[in-house]
């Protein structure tokens, strides 16, 4: 990296994109009255909107989960990136140019690192597209062509070819201002005998690899020839752009729909991708050159929102290798909120053989003829054994039923424990249902919870937290009650300071923390006074007040009141009157109290110039709580 990057960039970036056109890439946002938009929270399973974005002030919350902040916060936990890369993506969108408080200006140091190796991959692809057009690239459109492809299919998936010469690619980066330690970076070009950098990719057709947001940051590179003594398909090495186990390939493509559709379909290839899409599947992606993982699984959950409707289909071949992947993404089933199947290929094709022999409408129909996934793994244990024998269907029966066991909706679960104990000949049904339920209750009595679905559970949980009193403010903070007319007003009165300062200052820089009962609102009440308070609030107020924030705990719940909608028609200044009222009444009502407690304990034997000195601030605070009464906001 080029070193910190400057603050004025950082908040020229904060302002220059909308925060709801950054949210509605990843899920759709629907009006939620107040100016504020509403949708599904990415972040958590629920069946109704508790995400709101607030395009006003820049801000996203979910009261469901809890998770909230700003646009840069939003692609950090969405996207798991850092800081700084969020902040170059975002400045590469916006057209911004970022200074660095290291390093200066000096050219390929400025840009930072990430966004010169995006620039480079994305000037890469379109030489690589070009070169697709040239006499050379005859054998790399006769292989597409062979598969079904023709050049509207390569145009619209980026398909490109990289010349065989030793440095065509080099030489064309380097007179585009490139360096060679940043080719080497890139991974577009590697170290030769010579010591001087060459072409990666040669002689190969090439498949744009992008992220979820569209940006090219590797290649899949197929063989051509047979001189090629190279694997058949290469991909880009590991860079700090590129981590294959974090890529899918056509999810750039494929992200709307899925969204939209609740289903993902996984399949093998770059040549399947292309061909499920050209089918009408629109929603396959694939892995990289690795196995479907962890961090793949984390990028779909974020497209399916954890949505308990949802399905994942892995398509494989029939063959004993595609049995087994079947298998290895079983295990991964209980990753998911969403339900996993497998669509088998028939005669051992794949989704692209399939189109060529049969047509569009065959790949269709593969995807249709799925079958959940946990029902294949039942069918491959149990044809493992011997059911001949007694030993061969108990052993059988200790083998699937941890997988019966493991079915996440309960109704299923026991239909499946039913249909087992028929597949393994065993008279005595509800043995075998016995047996999986016993294992399904060892297991949540371990903690792993195989029989409930781990999405519902958060989501009733999430519910709940809203919906029913007393509240709490985010990850376990003191607890809040909104039945508590103190902390509904106090509450009340912050959504007001965050959000319309100009309507309760300047009274409210008066106020002390000792007069927010809740001890949530008391830390927010010090932050806006942190922030330099309600009537120096300027553009950047909110971010200032977050930012005062001692933990994520009180940021959250910054960010919430800055978003939350306020309680009133009419939102002016008779009703932020109201509320400064009614706080400070509460306040002084507290006092009384006290003054009188102690003038009770003083008693007869104090002495009379203490005695005088409490009985005259009882009398000031009884008149000043008159005043208040009486004349509300112009007393204060």
């Amino acid at each position: 990296m080029a070193g910190r990057i400057n603050d004025d960039d950082v908040k020229a970036v904060r302002d220059a994109i909308p925060i709801d056109a950054v949210v509605s890439e990843y899920l759709q946002l629907r009006n939620a009255g107040g100016g504020n938009l509403k949708g599904l929270c990415p972040f958590h399973d629920e069946k109704s909107p508790s995400f709101q974005v607030s395009p006003a002030k820049g801000l996203f919350y979910c009261f469901g989960c809890q998770e909230g902040g700003d646009t840069v916060d939003f692609v950090m936990k969405i996207d798991h990136l850092s800081f700084a890369e969020t902040i170059e993506r975002l400045a590469s969108q916006a057209g911004i140019t970022l200074r660095y408080e290291e390093g200066g200006y000096t050219p390929g140091r400025q840009q930072g690192e990430r966004i010169r190796l995006i620039e480079a991959h994305k000037i890469a692809a379109k030489f690589y597209a070009d070169q697709l057009a040239s006499p050379e690239a005859e054998i790399g459109r006769k292989f597409l062509a062979s598969r079904g492809f023709d050049q509207a299919a390569a145009e619209h998936f980026g398909v490109g070819y990289s010349p065989a010469g030793w440095d065509h690619l080099t030489r064309f980066l380097r007179g585009r201002g490139f360096s060679d330690k940043e080719l080497l970076l890139s991974g577009l070009a590697q170290d030769s005998r010579s010591g001087k950098p060459i072409d990666r990719f040669r002689g190969r057709l090439m498949w744009p690899i992008r992220d979820i947001t569209g940006e090219v940051i590797g290649f899949g590179a197929r063989k051509l020839r047979d001189d090629d003594n190279g694997p058949k398909y290469l991909n880009t090495p590991e860079t700090a752009i590129y981590k294959k186990s974090h890529v899918l390939y056509g999810i750039d493509l494929a992200k709307k729909d899925i969204a939209k559709t609740n289903r993902a379909v996984v399949v093998e290839g770059y040549t399947d991708v292309m061909a499920c899409h050209l089918a009408g599947v629109t929603t396959a992606i694939a892995t990289c050159g690795t196995a479907f993982a962890g961090d793949h699984i984390k990028i779909l959950r974020r497209l399916l929102m954890d949505n308990a409707a949802s399905e994942v289909v892995f398509t494989f071949d029939g063959d004993a290798a595609g049995q087994k992947a079947a298998l290895r993404a079983f295990e991964d089933d209980q990753k998911f909120a969403a339900e996993t199947s497998i669509a088998i290929t028939p005669g051992g094709m794949d989704p692209c053989e399939l189109r060529l022999a049969e047509g569009d409408a065959a790949v269709a129909a593969l995807v249709d003829s799925r079958t959940p996934l946990f029902a294949f793994a039942i069918r491959q244990v149990v044809a493992r054994h011997n059911l001949d024998t007694a030993e061969g269907r108990a052993a059988a029966l200790e083998a699937a039923a941890p997988i019966v066991a493991n079915i996440k909706n309960g109704a299923i679960q026991h239909e499946y424990a039913v249909q087992l104990a028929g597949m393994l000949g065993i008279l005595d049904t509800q043995f075998v249902v016995r047996r999986v339920g016993q294992l399904a209750r060892w297991a949540r009595e371990r903690g792993q919870r195989p029989g409930a679905d781990q999405g519902r559970a958060q989501h009733r949980g999430a519910a709940a937290a809203v919906q029913a009193p007393p509240l709490g403010p985010p990850r376990g903070g003191p607890a809040l009650n909104l039945r508590s007319p103190a902390h509904r007003t106090e509450r009340e009165l912050l959504k007001l300071a965050l959000q319309r300062p100009e309507l309760v200052a300047p009274a409210f820089d008066a106020y002390g923390e000792d007069e927010f009962t809740a001890p949530p609102y008391a830390v927010v009440r010090r932050c806006v006074e942190q922030a330099g308070g309600v009537t120096q609030a300027g553009p950047d107020y909110l971010t200032k007040v977050r930012e005062a924030a001692p933990d994520d705990t009180v940021r959250a719940l910054v960010t919430e009141l800055a978003v939350e909608a306020i309680h009133a028609r009419t939102v002016d200044e008779a009703y932020a009157g109201e509320q400064l009222v009614q706080v400070r009444l509460r306040a002084v009502e507290r006092r009384v109290e006290e003054v009188q407690t102690s003038l009770v304990r003083l008693g007869a034997q104090a002495a009379p110039d203490h005695l005088a000195a409490v009985q005259n601030e009882l009398w000031v605070l009884q008149q000043y709580g008159k005043s208040l009464k009486d004349r509300g906001a112009a007393a204060l």
